[in-house]
């Protein structure tokens, strides 16, 4: 098992980045559904459980999600694996700001793979040595790695887009932006994520390489999400909580219907059919 805790500063507050994350999620999956591969959401609902999160009881909303990804992965790895390799379950428990992921392969690896991503979000700017209270045998194996949202290096080429500009993007509702070196040190509101992630691959000769390969793809999953988070600021920024569970309960609907629609859409890696992506990336996280 390899064991990463990312850090991510934000400019947001707490209260802000919670309406700002559901908006981003579901917009995000919109992005990423077409073609057949792609997001469902399978059920969502209120929970409260007392073993989530050990020592404490927490509350707040279960989503139950597939994700379809045989046209998002390089086309050797189509050949040597079956499609059920590229179909991931993933449930998640978001009692902000405390979330719990855990993602799965129950169709192909069965108890063989799993992905733990445990987050807090704190006013902070990430100086806490142990925000999650991970206990000392997930410290002893924890290495920190720093992302800075405005480090254009963790994304790729086709990523980048006028949209997602976070250089040159100014919030017409907060005045925030634009972002650039050293913004983090000086911004006003912050706040930092804090994400242990847990990978898991148990299979003879290849766990070593997949858990490292795996790892090297979220600097750029967590960048390109918090980047653009940001620049849709003036999209969901006086969105009440209702408001955004309704935008959540039609994309819902939307997702069953787009999945099968169109072509292969968001990110993609090399050599992939992804076109959208893989035709301007050098290099395709």
């Amino acid at each position: 098992m390899l064991i990463k805790e990312y850090r991510l500063v934000l400019p947001f507050t707490l209260e802000e980045f919670q309406r700002g994350q559901l908006w981003s999620v579901a917009e995000a999956s919109k992005n990423e559904t077409g073609g057949g591969n792609g997001v469902v959401i399978v059920k969502q609902h209120e929970f409260r459980s007392k073993s989530i999160r050990p020592g404490h009881t927490i509350e707040g909303v279960y989503t139950y999600k597939i994700y379809y990804l045989a046209q998002k992965v390089p086309y050797v790895f189509r050949k040597l694996f079956p499609e059920t390799a590229f179909i991931l379950h993933e449930e998640s428990w978001n009692a902000f700001p405390y979330t719990k992921t855990v993602l799965t392969n129950p169709d192909y690896m069965k108890g063989n793979f799993k992905i733990v991503v445990e987050t807090i979000h704190c006013e902070d700017r990430g100086e806490q040595s142990n925000a999650l209270n991970l206990p000392k045998d997930v410290l002893k194996k924890r290495e920190v790695v720093f992302i800075d949202i405005a480090d254009d290096s963790n994304l790729k080429k086709g990523d980048f887009n006028d949209e997602n500009n976070i250089h040159q993007f100014t919030s017409e509702k907060t005045g925030r932006g634009p972002l650039n070196e050293g913004w983090a040190r000086k911004h006003k509101p912050v706040i930092t994520a804090y994400k242990c992630v847990s990978v898991n691959f148990k299979w003879f000769g290849l766990q070593n390489r997949v858990e490292k390969a795996i790892h090297k793809t979220y600097p750029r999953l967590f960048a390109k999400f918090h980047r653009e988070c940001f620049c849709w600021i003036d999209q969901w920024y006086a969105l009440s909580m209702e408001e955004i569970r309704s935008i959540e309960e039609e994309t819902q609907a939307k997702l069953k219907q787009a999945i099968d629609q169109g072509e292969c859409k968001g990110m993609a890696e090399e050599g992939s059919d992804n076109k959208k992506s893989s035709s301007s990336d050098e290099e395709e996280k």
